[in-house]
């Protein structure tokens, strides 16, 4: 990729994040996929001439995370970090209209895997980076009062083993910040309009089931006692299981700027009546629901080792968000009433328990969030939200570190497009939102870093 200087914020954050798709830095979970080195490379090339060079780590081969940082002009002054990750998920071509690592750009519509989720904010916290860095000098120029760190991290896909976990706990000096930015946020809801930031996170509780039955010639199934299907009987039931409908403060915000009928909006705000609403949201219905409960999916299955045997043995890996104040006894006691008679044929294994995170809004941050807002859409404003999906953002609020997800999209989008596309098919971001979401963070980093006390 060329590394010119020139052209607009919004050209150069197109540029890069096409280089980044291309990278093809995809993490299917295990130690060898990734290949962040890859992008790091690319944004150390880009960063090149600035005046900054930044730091790599790489706690396995080729999983690279580069910090850079830019040094205030006074200590004293809150430091503000942008933390993108650089991996993305894999993909199933045959799904896809183009290319998923091509990056073309067709109707002013850049597609490929990342182009969301989060290629365009870690593209758009660099361009914005080193444009700091190179206005540092000069008449004009714009020195920050405090710290300005970019992070591009490897291993958000996995849970982060490889990146902002790694980096908390072994180099939490190149990524501590007094405030952070990072993804979900920017989705507009109804006229206004709201604009989607990500205040906090459901917290992740992951279980596995381990099936017992016993073994047999596949021959001869009558009577048997299977533990495929004692695991395939698991799975429904899990599937139906309804946990507690608790209605936050964030979820009740959020349907009121939906602009709802009536009676869908009274229905999506009462514990009783919740699933009656559901419907009236259409494409929102999982992220709906998901936003007011505590959620088990039964996501891999393995039972059997050969075909005509009868398998004594089988596993259920369980992918479980919790609420806030969702406690293990409380993950346990939802399995055990979700599987009943089957408990007698299945123990629970895993002790996870990565408690939800919220940030408060009553912060200098926050305000300068929404006057980026204000700017882009006059009659916007902040819409708190909670996500219901994992980011790197946990690792700072768990240490009372505000971190928010922010972004700015064009009124091309809503939530339940902007949720589909998140590990979905045909994943794309318009260039307008790329415009949008590039000038609010250059505000944003000037204006907050720049405030006099």
């Amino acid at each position: 990729m060329s590394t010119h200087h020139g052209g607009s914020l919004a050209g150069q954050t197109t540029e890069l994040l096409q280089a980044l798709i291309r990278n093809r830095c995809v993490n299917d979970g295990s130690p060898d996929s990734g290949h962040e080195i890859r992008t790091v490379r690319t944004l150390q090339s880009f960063f090149e001439g600035s005046g900054v060079e930044g730091v790599v780590v790489e706690p396995h081969p080729e999983r690279a995370s580069l910090i850079v940082r830019i040094e205030g002009t006074d200590p004293t002054a809150p430091s503000l970090a942008l933390v993108g990750h650089t991996d993305v998920v894999p993909v199933e071509p045959a799904g896809w209209e183009h290319d998923p690592f091509a990056a073309d750009v067709t109707d002013g519509v850049l597609w490929g895997r990342g182009a969301i989720d989060m290629l365009n904010l870690t593209a758009s916290y660099a361009v914005v980076t080193r444009a700091i860095a190179q206005g540092t000098a000069g008449p004009g120029s714009f020195r920050p009062r405090g710290d300005l760190i970019f992070a591009a991290v490897a291993d958000e896909e996995n849970g982060s083993s490889l990146g902002v976990d790694w980096l908390t706990r072994n180099r939490l000096d190149l990524i501590d910040a007094d405030y952070v930015l990072t993804e979900s946020g920017g989705a507009p809801a109804g006229s206004a309009p709201g604009i989607s930031v990500m205040i906090g996170e459901k917290g992740a509780a992951g279980r596995t089931l381990r099936v017992t039955g016993t073994p047999g010639h596949g021959s001869a199934p009558w009577g048997a006692h299977n533990a495929a299907v004692i695991a395939a009987e698991a799975v429904r039931r899990i599937s139906l299981f309804r946990a507690p409908t608790v209605i936050t403060p964030q979820w009740r915000r959020y349907v009121e700027a939906l602009e709802l009928d009536q009676r869908t909006q009274a229905d999506l705000v009462d514990a009783d009546r919740f699933y009656d609403g559901l419907p009236g949201v259409g494409a929102l219905a999982g992220f709906a629901h998901a936003s007011a409960h505590t959620t088990i999916s039964p996501n891999m299955v393995h039972a059997g080792e050969k075909s005509n045997v009868i398998p004594g043995e089988a596993s259920v890996v369980l992918d479980i968000r919790i609420l806030p104040d969702v406690s293990a006894a409380d993950v346990e006691g939802y399995l055990r009433e979700a599987l009943g008679d089957l408990m007698e044929n299945i123990s629970i294994e895993g002790d996870q328990l990565g408690e939800s995170t919220v940030s408060p809004t009553d912060t200098p941050l926050f305000d300068v969030l929404r006057g980026a807002v204000k700017r882009a859409y006059p009659d916007g404003d902040l819409l708190p939200m909670m996500g219901v999906g994992g980011t790197d953002g946990r690792f700072y609020r768990r240490r009372g570190v505000p971190a928010y997800g922010f972004g700015v999209l064009s009124e091309r989008w809503n939530y339940g497009m902007f949720r589909q596309l998140f590990h979905g098919h045909n994943e794309r971001i318009d260039l307008e939102s790329i415009d949008l979401t590039v000038t609010a963070l250059d505000y944003v980093v000037r204006e907050f870093l720049g405030r006099q006390p």
